[in-house]
């Protein structure tokens, strides 16, 4: 096969050929331009089709999607109380350990939850504690604004009641 290049004499048929060859490639690649545009063109004549958020604006009304994995809480009841029986089992599914839970003892012997110690800054998000969890005490939220400026802060004791204590363990 003979290349289209102007060192060597090119026979008339072959000129055309390349010739068709570069005007086909021209004509493509504006329609794939003109498709392109067009998406561009329709969201600028019809802003309320955008399903882009606009992020800092809408803070009141931005909802996360169903499957957001946020961090993790544990929901309390009226009384303050939650379902958390120290069993331990969320704390061994989770991969990378961002979580400890520190049971203690109460009055007649029973084991109860002391502490639980939830890591951010370790925590991958998998969601695997939460389904691990056969009493449902821990949740992952929809929360995503949790940038601070120290480390400590990163750290969570969950089961106070709401008042999720960052930065004391």
């Amino acid at each position: 096969m003979m290349e289209c290049s102007m060192k060597e004499t090119v026979p008339k048929e072959n000129l055309l050929n390349c010739s068709s060859r570069y005007l086909r490639k021209v004509f493509t690649g504006f329609y794939s331009l003109i498709q392109g545009m067009d998406i561009t063109v329709k969201y600028f004549l019809n802003p309320k089709t955008v399903i882009t958020q606009q992020y800092p604006e809408n803070r009141d009304t931005l909802e996360m999607f169903e499957r957001f994995r946020g961090p993790l809480s544990m929901p309390h009841n009226e009384k303050g109380e939650n379902a958390c029986t120290a069993c331990g089992i969320c704390e061994k599914a989770c991969p990378n350990g961002s979580i400890s839970v520190l049971a203690t003892k109460d009055l007649s012997g029973r084991k109860v939850l002391g502490k639980y110690v939830y890591r951010i800054s370790q925590c991958a998000f998998c969601g695997l504690c939460v389904e691990s969890c056969p009493f449902g005490a821990i949740a992952l939220t929809g929360d995503f604004e949790l940038t601070v400026y120290e480390r400590n802060e990163l750290t969570w004791v969950l089961n106070e009641p709401r008042n999720e204590t960052q930065g004391e363990c």
